[in-house]
């Protein structure tokens, strides 16, 4: 039986919730789906320049599933880009991390 899976601290929800191209090519209307900690591991690594140390303690895991989920997450968006499809942004397995004492704050869960 496999170990279940450890949830990724993301720290705010995505700004928008898909990228559409200006012209869709002639083959059609195609969606990849980014899931949120994929956003989140290129914002931290790629966007504000972390170490993928540090970038994998602020989602709080190790920094080889960093790396793994980075990896995934730029196949995904190149392919969006140099095909042409639909960039949607949502669901995962993540949660917000706890906020201020005490450890309670705001948590979701999966998608949204």
């Amino acid at each position: 039986m496999p170990r279940p899976r450890k949830l990724r601290w993301v720290q705010a929800r995505p700004v928008v919730a898909a990228f559409v191209p200006n012209r869709m090519p002639p083959w059609g209307r195609e969606e990849v789906v980014l899931p949120v900690e994929g956003l989140e591991a290129i914002r931290l690594v790629d966007h504000q320049g972390l170490d993928q140390e540090t970038a994998a303690g602020m989602m709080n895991v190790s920094r080889q599933t960093l790396g793994r989920v980075l990896a995934d997450a730029r196949a995904i968006v190149a392919d969006a880009l140099i095909m042409g499809k639909i960039l949607r942004i949502e669901g995962g397995h993540f949660e917000m991390p706890p906020r201020g004492r005490g450890g309670h704050g705001r948590r979701w869960r999966g998608g949204y």
